[in-house]
């Protein structure tokens, strides 16, 4: 099994069930979104392992997996490889985490317990949801604030647990990197920021020049890479990017995202839109930082997976400064029952209106989170 090609196909619903999100969110109006793919791939790889039959033969479709196998063996791999803290070597603070908390007066299969042991390193945890909902609700919402450095706070919301519940299998991520080329805060200045509705919001833009960013220019829009220190260096080290995906357009970010989600292969770097590699001239990029909750049962249900029994709450922070970067996420769900070529053009990089952004791991090819910025003003 070979981990970037399974993670290839896994994101091929990665900027799908991203339109679906706007569409279930906010009635589908233009709005700050983020989400973690990464975790949203490993909690339908569980729900796969605990549902053989028709739910498990829909996600392998989805995921484009052979076997519930290949599903464990990739998450095992993306929790121990991929995700590991690389904070001794200079590089981004990662922090991932998985949990289980069960009804205790139900067997849990010991094949079950076992996969989620060892494939998935979860911590296991015998609760009473017939007596103490409640009290369970409060130790998943701790232990994904304590996993997420206190940015995640009440994952799951009151009430929404009941008697009735069986399991409940949450993970976390953390995020924290500097940039490679960190910006200069003295070149951070005011300036317009143009919203979908034509409106326009002063917010602060960060500046920057230099060659260790890396620009590609497409047709309609221009992808530009900003690393995270720690990351480049020798074959086979892991290497953490930002990608901010800006459409050439002023509200060109919905027809942009359609356009990205109908070409196969485009995030793991196959897709058939031209690009070419290009020099920067003038670099804005905003400051920005917010925070992004919504079900993810009901933006699956768009890619036509229904989870009668499960429910699936996400939740996601992020702040972008001068300095880099510093993310979270926490998901739970709920059960009942190229060479290189020279620069020919230099563009400007100039982010002041709607944007695509992604937190990458490129070895891999995992992406860890997905978003985009409509107003960066809104926190």
């Amino acid at each position: 099994m070979d981990l970037r090609e399974s993670l290839e196909k896994q994101n091929e619903i990665v900027l799908s069930l991203f339109k679906h999100v706007i569409a279930t969110t906010a009635a589908g109006k233009p709005s700050n979104l983020l989400f973690s793919p990464a975790l949203l791939n490993v909690i339908l790889s569980i729900i796969a392992a605990k549902s053989p039959g028709d739910i498990e033969k829909k996600i392998l479709s989805l995921l484009q997996a052979s076997s519930t196998d290949e599903l464990n063996t990739v998450s095992s791999k993306i929790v121990t490889t991929v995700l590991a803290d690389n904070t001794s070597s200079g590089g981004p603070t990662i922090a991932a985490a998985n949990g289980v908390w069960a009804e205790k007066s139900e067997p849990v299969e010991t094949s079950l317990k076992d996969i989620i042991e060892n494939s998935y390193k979860a911590t296991f945890n015998l609760v009473d949801f017939r007596n103490k909902a409640d009290e369970v609700v409060e130790e998943v919402n701790s232990w994904v604030e304590k996993e997420t450095k206190g940015l995640i706070k009440n994952l799951i919301p009151k009430n929404s647990v009941s008697p009735a519940t069986d399991i409940i299998f949450a993970n976390a991520l953390f995020f924290n990197g500097r940039w490679d080329q960190e910006f200069n805060p003295s070149l951070t200045k005011d300036s317009d920021f143009h919203r979908l509705d034509g409106t326009t919001v002063r917010v602060p833009f960060m500046s920057g020049y230099s060659m260790r960013y890396d620009l590609v220019a497409y047709q309609g829009f221009k992808v530009l890479t900003l690393p995270y220190r720690g990351g480049r260096g020798d074959y086979g080290r892991r290497f953490f990017s930002m990608q901010i995906y800006l459409p050439d357009e002023k509200d060109g970010l919905p027809a942009m995202v359609e356009r990205l989600a109908s070409c196969r292969g485009f995030l793991s770097g196959h897709g058939d839109i031209p690009g070419n590699s290009a020099s920067i001239g003038e670099l804005k990029v905003p400051r920005f930082k917010f925070e992004f909750g919504f079900t993810a049962s009901d933006a699956l249900e768009g890619l036509g997976l229904e989870l009668p029994g499960d429910t699936i709450i996400h939740k996601s922070c992020i702040e972008v400064d001068e300095v880099g970067s510093k993310a979270a996420a926490a998901a739970a769900v709920i059960s009942i029952g190229g060479c290189f070529r020279p620069p020919k053009e230099k563009y400007d990089f100039v982010a002041d209106h709607p944007f695509l952004f992604l937190v990458k791991e490129h070895m891999s090819g995992l992406v860890l989170f997905l978003g985009q910025v409509t107003d960066p003003s809104m926190h």
